[in-house]
């Protein structure tokens, strides 16, 4: 069984930071790209990082999130990170994790993040 499941979600400060985790399982992990998107209320869900892992790993950011987040991969742990800092209140969503290898196309149920003082 497939299961993606974010967590480190919460309440911070703007300026703060925070690191997300996603544990996979029920999947060769190594094998599919890794990405974040996030959704805030009454928005589309937008890309956030991805990261792959073709002859080592390669990473691509949103403008929005350039040189403030870090995404990457444990692949001996089945997990993917986004380390976020400096946050904003517009960084203010839910995020979610995804699987992609070719048609397989997973996503986790997402974990909440709120940057407000």
């Amino acid at each position: 069984q497939v299961q993606l499941v974010e967590s480190g979600g919460g309440l911070v400060q703007p300026g703060g930071s925070l690191r997300l985790s996603c544990a996979a399982s029920g999947f060769t992990f190594s094998n599919y790209r890794m990405s974040w998107y996030r959704q805030a209320p009454g928005k589309e869900r937008d890309l956030v990082a991805t990261i792959v892992n073709i002859g080592g790993p390669s990473t691509l950011y949103a403008d929005s999130v350039k040189g403030r987040f870090t995404i990457s991969r444990d692949n001996t742990e089945n997990t993917v990170f986004l380390q976020m800092s400096s946050l904003k209140p517009d960084d203010t969503a839910v995020y979610f994790c995804q699987a992609v290898n070719g048609q397989d196309n997973y996503w986790g149920q997402g974990t909440q993040v709120t940057v407000s003082s």
